[in-house]
């Protein structure tokens, strides 16, 4: 199915597994050092600023903070929760912003496309309900059946029309001992996922409390921490839709860029990109990351999953080996900039999307237009259409339940031979 320019950005779906979110400084800095570069090292001291007015969206007003170890800094919007700007040095000590987005915030609310959205491509973003696909927009629980916004083909996509990442988020800035960080909240009422038009369906059941929580430690790990809790059941997969580039933002194309993804299963879909259900090996087809490959290798393959997305669009199943705490996930690599990024996840999935629908009618935050390829993402998720496919793990939240997840997103640098 062809998405247009409005990127479809799969974006993760983090389900409903009772697991425990580990302290923000914890696990993950002490998992990171695999000895894979030179450029481990820490910051200087840890800082969160005062919120800095970033304009205006839906008559309220959207501030930005920034949080740095003196190495790395993350500028975070209360709009969507969006991950606007993301600085890191290269092998050389030279920083640049390696996150796709705009610079102000009618980039964000203008809509385009047709329909028209604003943010098409969620740069950025924290999405929700339900991070990716869920096939016809529509699935049953407890016998009942819900519907929701086809805004994807046949499909829902991210949430409906007005999902996670088109609402202004009560934000909390906090500094802790290791780590600096911001806390995101707001209650998603009953019924939303249902905007256009508001008589043709149900929306999602229940009122849902989310609280998500950035933070940055000195070891430069961006970490996000996820936490939901329901008034009536619901389904849940929450993720953040950052596209990166290593090379700097508006450079070029990530088709060189080396990536490693530690699974050995992936869920081919069907033309309008909903998984068949099916979790075949990835051995022997161009879904096999175990090992690094630079992206643009195989992309072009004569593959029918690679024409159904025009690349890749698709989500790996992690292997995970019964743990069920932060374990790797992927790790990217730039050669030309000695950047690496290797994210850690309690999630079962990811999905790598590799910006197959950027076209060029969006201007980012250097003034660059944003073609295809000129990003990837990588969203840690429960699967697509886990609601419709009960083989896939659950991502159904009941009340005096509480949906947990974090992922992990660490930075540093390799010399040219690792």
């Amino acid at each position: 199915m062809r998405r247009s320019s409005r990127t479809k950005l799969m974006t993760v779906g983090i389900a409903v597994v009772a697991l425990a979110v580990a302290s923000p400084t914890g696990a993950a800095a002490k998992q990171r050092h695999h000895g894979h570069g030179h450029g481990h090292k820490g910051g200087g001291a840890l800082s969160v600023s005062a919120p800095e007015p970033f304009g205006t969206a839906d008559g309220k007003p959207v501030d930005r903070y920034t949080l740095s170890n003196g190495r790395v800094t993350a500028k975070i919007i209360t709009y969507g929760g969006i991950l606007q700007e993301l600085w890191a040095p290269d092998r050389r000590g030279r920083s640049a912003n390696i996150t796709l987005g705009y610079k102000d915030i009618g980039g964000y609310t203008l809509k385009r496309g047709d329909p028209p959205t604003a943010n098409p491509s969620y740069f950025g973003a924290i999405i929700g309900r339900y991070g990716n696909r869920i096939g016809g927009a529509k699935f049953s629980l407890d016998s009942q059946n819900y519907t929701l916004d086809a805004n994807n083909g046949p499909n829902s996509l991210h949430g409906g029309v007005k999902g996670f990442d088109k609402f202004v988020w009560a934000a909390q800035s906090f500094k802790d001992k290791g780590v600096v960080g911001l806390k995101l909240t707001r209650t998603s009422a009953a019924g939303e996922g249902c905007v256009n038009p508001p008589t043709a369906c149900t929306g999602y059941p229940g009122n849902l409390k989310v609280e998500v929580v950035y933070s940055l430690n000195k070891g430069s790990d961006l970490r996000i921490d996820y936490r939901a809790t329901t008034d009536k059941a619901t389904v849940v997969n929450l993720t953040n839709h950052a596209y990166w580039n290593l090379s700097g933002e508006g450079t070029g194309t990530i088709y060189d860029h080396r990536l490693t993804l530690n699974a050995s299963r992936y869920t081919p879909v069907d033309s309008t990109l909903i998984p068949t259900g099916a979790t075949p090996t990835v051995a022997g087809t161009p879904f096999d990351f175990r090992t690094p490959h630079a992206i643009g290798e195989r992309i072009r393959d004569d593959n029918e999953q690679l024409r159904f997305g025009q690349g890749y669009d698709h989500n790996w199943v992690l292997d995970r080996h019964g743990k069920t705490g932060l374990v790797e996930a992927a790790r990217l690599k730039d050669p030309a900039s000695g950047r690496v990024l290797t994210m850690w996840t309690k999630e079962p999935g990811i999905q790598f999307y590799s910006g197959n629908f950027l076209d060029g009618t969006l201007y980012g935050t250097s003034g660059h237009a944003y073609r295809q390829g000129d990003g990837l993402a990588l969203e840690t998720q429960h699967f697509p259409d886990s609601p419709n496919k009960p083989a896939f793990p659950s991502t159904t939240l009941r009340p005096g339940q509480t949906y947990k997840t974090a992922t992990v997103i660490g930075f540093s640098t390799a010399g040219r031979h690792h």
